[in-house]
């Protein structure tokens, strides 16, 4: 072999099969659908999934378990640094202030406040529930912890 002919035929992108264009094409007269039959006919496709007549995939593997993630709280979070940030200090730090604030969205169901950052300032923080570390930073600053207690939806 010749190092010069190694590539000689090959292509880059193949060329596509013209079907339907006569019979000297190679590919006319059925063009490529054989005699008879439902795969013939136009408008013919099998179906997402078809296995041939095989149990297909998602009918043999087992459906089991159930998941209760959209019935789970939704929690926003909050750090003491951010709080330290935006707020003066002996301020009182509510939810509605927050979310007037734009630190947390309007909907959700529980504010947690998380002990990430520092807190120079003494701040009264009222939230759904806080973290261990948050809460002692808040105490350590002078501040107050408010837990704020949620409301159980009525069953029935």
């Amino acid at each position: 072999m010749i190092l010069n002919d190694v590539h000689v035929g090959i292509q880059k992108n193949k060329k596509r099969k013209r079907i339907g264009r006569g019979t000297g094409s190679g590919h006319g007269k059925t063009a490529g659908r054989g005699h008879k039959g439902f795969y013939s006919r136009a408008g013919s496709s099998r179906r997402t999934g078809f296995e041939g007549g095989q149990m297909p995939l998602f009918r043999r593997v087992a459906k089991r378990g159930f998941n209760t993630r959209q019935f789970a709280a939704e929690v926003v979070i909050l750090n003491v640094g951010e709080l330290n940030a935006v707020f003066a200090d002996g301020a009182e730090v509510t939810p509605e202030l927050l979310a007037a604030q734009g630190m947390i969205p309007s909907r959700y169901d529980e504010l947690k406040i998380l002990g990430d950052g520092e807190l120079q300032k003494r701040l009264t923080v009222v939230a759904n529930r806080f973290s261990k570390s948050a809460e002692d930073k808040i105490v350590a600053a002078g501040g107050r912890v408010v837990t704020l207690s949620l409301v159980a939806p009525a069953v029935g």
